[in-house]
């Protein structure tokens, strides 16, 4: 059997794959689990710069929790059977960093959104920084419909990423909206033809890369802790973020390269 979470890397940019397209990616216990590990694994890789994550096959980029194999375990209406379900439920942080609900990647993460992202597979999408989707994409957090408790982060990132009464109509009523509307309401960064989804995000992440990695790491981390703190306390987080950041040999490669006309080495120190 295939790996339900595939793993490659392309100079500085790490690319990974949910890949049950048969399941429309659904998330089973060891996707889950191998999910975690992999976010591990970027987040302690210091060649890798940006992560781009995506779904295998053109239906959804993830339609959420197995309703056979996860949900049954996590209501422990099913016993483990296998390592995958035994190290899912020994660690209480795994659906926290599986769907990077409470765990820092540190490095910017960019969604290629090839279908459907629904329920989890929206809640994965809403701990990205930036986000690609297909025409044909739709998005929503149906877990209301079954009477489920969306636990993946869309009560609280929601509201905060696209206004507030829209957010409350979309977790209350279950219902989908298109990438269109997804993109009016500043949930995605680009809707482009399928084809073109996977090339998009990648375009970006290597225009990423090419920067200063600490100062990316920094801006990233710095716009993350000022959100929604008062504007004199989130200049403060600012002013302490960046100092650091001007002390590095990137910051003095950066202005010298730029003088001397040329493309700028970055080591990441």
């Amino acid at each position: 059997m295939s790996d339900v979470v595939t793993f490659e890397r392309k100079d500085h940019v790490a690319l990974i794959t949910l890949n049950r397209p048969e399941a429309r990616n659904a998330i089973s216990p060891e996707m889950l689990v191998r999910l975690a590990d992999t976010w591990t694994a970027v987040r302690d890789d210091p060649d890798i710069r940006v992560a781009v994550v995506t779904g295998a096959g053109d239906k959804a980029f993830c339609s959420g929790a197995d309703l056979g194999r996860f949900i049954p375990l996590m209501s422990r209406a099913r016993p483990a059977e296998d390592e995958w379900d035994r190290r899912l439920l020994a660690d209480g942080e795994m659906l926290g960093r599986g769907l990077l609900r409470t765990f820092d990647v540190v490095k910017p993460v960019i969604a290629a959104i090839n279908g459907h992202a629904i329920a989890g597979g929206m809640e994965l999408a809403q701990g990205t920084d930036l986000r690609v989707a297909s025409e044909s994409a739709k998005f929503g957090v149906q877990e209301v419909k079954w009477a489920i408790f969306p636990g993946g982060g869309s009560t609280v990132r929601l509201p905060r990423q696209i206004p507030y009464a829209r957010a409350m109509e979309l977790l209350l009523t279950g219902d989908l909206i298109t990438a269109a509307e997804a993109l009016e309401l500043g949930f995605l960064n680009r809707v482009v033809p399928q084809a073109d989804v996977l090339p998009t995000a990648l375009d970006l992440a290597e225009r990423i890369a090419a920067n200063g990695p600490i100062a990316v790491q920094a801006i990233r981390r710095s716009a993350r802790a000022c959100l929604g703190r008062p504007e004199a306390e989130a200049m403060q987080i600012e002013s302490e973020m960046a100092a650091p950041v001007f002390r590095t040999e990137d910051a003095r490669e950066g202005p010298l390269a730029f003088m001397q006309k040329r493309k700028p080495v970055f080591q990441g120190r």
